[in-house]
């Protein structure tokens, strides 16, 4: 029965070329992109990234069409990702054998947040909190040592403890004035 062992030797051999292209000044940062578009009559959100697509919707009581997770399912479940991808990487480093892995995530949003009567309510996902299910030989240490290393290195995790500053911007595009323009141009607007 082939279990994760297989893979976290792969892993640790990409892990292990990773890091001596970091220390041989090689490693460059990654510019990393979304894009997301509203569709149509259903207000379907389709994420876009690389190659690849994710559906995000509302369950019907919000106007949806229960197509996929809704934005905060799914910010809790990129949590769950990379907390999980950092175990990998982490016990392939430390070679701490894995038989099973799964990580459970779970939050409270609550739609009164910011409503009359509740504007001590956050608005946003809170009482975040995961649980990693691991099954291995290794020892009770090891596996602490484990959890404490992927605490200390998840992107994700880090990025939701201690959250930064976010640019944004908007850019109007007047589909009217679009039609009305002989160039076919566009009228943008940018605030900052």
């Amino acid at each position: 029965m082939s279990h994760l062992n297989d893979y976290l030797a792969e892993k640790r051999e990409a892990v292990l070329a990773r890091n001596a292209a970091i220390d041989a000044g090689t490693a460059q940062p990654l510019q990393l992109k979304a894009h997301v578009r509203a569709e149509g009559r259903s207000g379907v959100r389709r994420l876009r990234i690389r190659d690849h697509q994710v559906i995000s919707d509302s369950p019907p009581d919000f106007a949806g069409y229960n197509l996929g997770p809704s934005s905060p399912e799914l910010q809790l479940g990129v949590l769950g990702t990379c907390v999980t991808h950092i175990f990998l990487i982490q016990a392939s480093l430390r070679q701490v054998p894995l038989q099973s892995l799964e990580v459970e995530v779970s939050g409270i949003i609550d739609p009164r947040g910011g409503k009359p009567g509740h504007e001590a309510t956050p608005i946003w996902p809170h009482e975040i909190g995961y649980t990693v299910h691991i099954d291995s030989p290794a020892s009770r240490e090891d596996i602490a040592a484990l959890f404490e290393a992927v605490e200390q290195s998840c992107p994700i995790l880090n990025l939701l403890r201690n959250p930064q500053a976010i640019r944004s911007e908007f850019k109007l595009v007047n589909s009217q004035a679009e039609a009305a323009n002989a160039g076919g141009g566009r009228a943008d607007v940018l605030v900052a």
